[in-house]
């Protein structure tokens, strides 16, 4: 198998280790340090964080989650000089069942990932998201974070 494929699967692997809630699996993906931009969905600015750190977000985030499913491909992969860029288009969606509002939250957009390097595979070192749109509650973002304190993921009424 060839380096740009293997690159890409990395990729493939963490998104498939969110959807399984596999967090060690995901961990196993990143470089120690990521450059992560997903100021086109949450608007956060991009930032420099830890990957034990980003992995114990997403953690809280995407375990409020019954179930979630990333979509993607195909993938284009270029040589930057110190490792590898891969793009991809995804639809990413986010079930919470009973949530107010409706139990599906999906996300479309394009992937641009940093890779490189490290022993004899390759390790994401940047995400970053660019949002097309989105469609379903919009709110569930929203009741995720309610749902990882704790709280429902109904209000009572």
């Amino acid at each position: 198998m060839n380096d740009i494929v293997r690159a890409s699967d990395a990729f493939t692997r963490m998104l498939h280790a969110i959807d399984a809630k596999d967090w060690n699996g995901v961990r196993r993906e990143f470089a120690d340090t990521l450059d992560m931009d997903y100021s086109s969905l949450f608007g956060d600015p991009p930032a420099r964080v830890d990957a034990d750190q980003q992995v114990a977000g997403w953690r809280a985030f995407a375990g409020a989650f019954d179930v979630t499913q990333h979509i993607t491909g195909p993938f284009v992969v270029d040589s930057d000089g110190r490792g590898v860029v891969a793009q991809t288009h995804v639809r990413a969606y986010h079930r919470i069942s009973g949530a107010d509002g409706g139990d599906v939250w999906m996300v479309a957009g394009h992937y641009t990932v940093k890779l490189v390097p490290v022993g004899d595979g390759w390790k994401i070192a940047g995400i970053t998201l660019a949002t097309f749109y989105q469609e379903g509650n919009l709110r569930i973002p929203e009741i995720a974070r309610r749902v990882s304190l704790g709280g429902p993921a109904r209000r009572a009424t």
